[in-house]
């Protein structure tokens, strides 16, 4: 009778410990418990996920990035100066390194060339000095005083001090790869915008799948909980009839079987609301301590559950995000061919300078004379040839342009395949939710017969418990139908770009 007693107070206390642990664990003292919906929870995950964090940064990234390719078009200005000092003047020297006598070798290489060509002149005048009975006095030039420059000494150039400063400014002038490579830059960032929007797709997904988990989880506690409260009822009803004398002892003991056997249960449902809980507020992004509960119950989206399936099937695939990056990266290879190509057309670049320049010996800042000298240049390069690097490398861009459609095609041929896969579990769904409404309307009729036959004598415990039974399997079944139908819903919407923010 002990034991009786014993198992008859855990079972009425069980629900006031669950009930307490639930709160325990998702209801910290001092926190008040955030009801959110599906739209609150998608807000949150929108500000607060770190995933979309991350892509928004991306985004801006590739923002500045185009910024800074903008740049190149805009002159290039940078200042520059140098100081110089000669620690050894450079010295030049002049006249022939010969050091021989004679008239033959004065003068070096330039000298001898000249001899040659005059000597046929210098003949001819001496023989008619001769023959006019003429005195030759040939010409001897002075002698020159020895100075810094005669024979081989050597003049020291420049001054010891030299400084020089400037400013320089270049920009192009026609350049038509870098006018392509502005227009790829805009196409990185439309990319990385897309990038964005996948990931906020994926959030949004993810978060709409954890939030049906909860509803799920909740709902397959409340059928635990009415098996366990069924089970609480049997219980006390057996045992005084058995008291009684009324009923056997075999249907006190499946009494007590069942009662034991649905605490387990109970706890695994509870168990799995708390993990679907944090598994929720790991995807918004929110503290894992936050106490925070769901509004709603899965039975509300079965009104939802009508859907066009031809409609799904033959749904645009413009807005796939996947497909929409494979477009940009196309557009973008495109650019880039067309950039390579104009690698065959001349450039033109401008670069505008002005200097100062002055030099000497003294390090005397006030007597220096500055020279100031300005310059413009025009540059035009002409390619001609550069061994075929151009030619493949326009090859190697073509192949992945190739490579990329077929890339393009077999993602499109997967993705139809998602979708005709989220629409069969969405159109099984919808049967087995019929199927399943059917089935525990008649269960739940069984049921209630079950319970009054038992309670009047004229059925068995085991008749009670097989009813029960059918009606918690049925119980499941119709949320499971609903779950599966919602999950796969959102995988469709993911699948075909339905984005949360242009729905609001």
């Amino acid at each position: 009778m002990t034991k009786k007693t014993i198992l008859l107070l855990f079972s009425l206390l069980l629900p006031l410990a669950l009930n307490a642990q639930f709160s325990g664990t998702e209801r910290p003292a001092g926190d008040s418990t955030l009801v959110i919906s599906l739209d609150d929870a998608l807000k949150i995950a929108l500000s607060e996920n770190v995933s979309v964090k991350v892509a928004d940064q991306e985004v801006r990234r590739a923002e500045y990035a185009k910024k800074g390719s903008y740049s190149a078009l805009f002159p290039q200005i940078n200042a520059s100066g140098m100081y110089s000092y000669a620690i050894q003047k450079q010295k030049v020297y002049f006249g022939s390194d010969d050091t021989s006598s004679g008239s033959g070798n004065s003068g070096g290489g330039m000298a001898s060339m000249m001899q040659s060509a005059f000597e046929p002149i210098m003949y001819y005048i001496q023989q008619l000095y001769t023959a006019t009975q003429t005195p030759f006095v040939p010409y001897v030039a002075p002698a020159q005083p020895e100075t810094e420059s005669s024979g081989s000494d050597a003049i020291e150039m420049g001054r010891r001090n030299q400084v020089s400063l400037g400013i320089t400014a270049a920009m192009p002038v026609v350049n038509f790869q870098l006018w392509e490579s502005l227009r790829i830059s805009g196409e990185q960032v439309d990319l990385a915008v897309e990038k964005a929007r996948e990931s906020r797709l994926g959030m949004v997904t993810s978060v709409k799948q954890a939030y049906f988990a909860v509803l799920m989880a909740k709902a397959s506690y409340d059928v635990y909980n009415a098996v366990y409260e069924n089970a609480v009822e049997n219980y006390k009803l057996t045992e005084m009839r058995y008291n009684a004398q009324k009923a056997s002892e075999l249907d006190f003991t499946r009494a007590k079987s069942s009662l034991a056997s649905a605490i387990p249960n109970l706890f695994n449902a509870e168990n799995a609301v708390s993990l679907a809980l944090w598994q929720l507020k790991a995807v918004m992004g929110m503290d894992l301590d936050k106490a925070i509960d769901v509004s709603g119950a899965l039975e509300d989206y079965a009104a939802h559950m009508f859907y066009e399936l031809n409609e799904g099937e033959h749904a645009s695939l413009e807005n796939n995000t996947q497909l929409r990056q494979l477009a940009a990266q196309a557009e973008m290879l495109a650019r880039q061919i067309r950039m390579q190509q104009y690698a065959y057309i001349p450039t033109l670049s401008m670069q505008l300078s002005y200097n100062y320049y002055t030099q000497s010996d003294l390090f005397n800042l006030s007597q220096w004379k500055w020279m100031p000298s300005s310059t413009l240049v025009f540059s035009l390069s002409i390619p001609i040839f550069s061994g075929g690097q151009r030619y493949f490398a326009i090859k190697q861009t073509r192949l992945q342009a190739d490579e990329l459609e077929l890339q393009r095609e077999n993602a499109e041929r997967q993705i139809r395949i998602g979708i005709r896969q989220s629409l069969s579990t969405m159109d099984t769904a919808m049967k087995t939710y019929d199927a399943a409404r059917d089935a525990l309307e008649s269960a739940e009729k069984a049921y209630d017969i079950a319970e009054r036959s038992y309670q009047v004598g004229k059925s068995t415990l085991t008749d009670l418990n097989n009813t029960e039974l059918v009606l918690t399997q049925t119980r499941l079944q119709t949320a499971q139908a609903v779950y599966n139908f919602v999950v796969a819903k959102a995988a469709l919407e993911q699948t075909l770009g339905y984005d949360f923010a242009d729905q609001e």
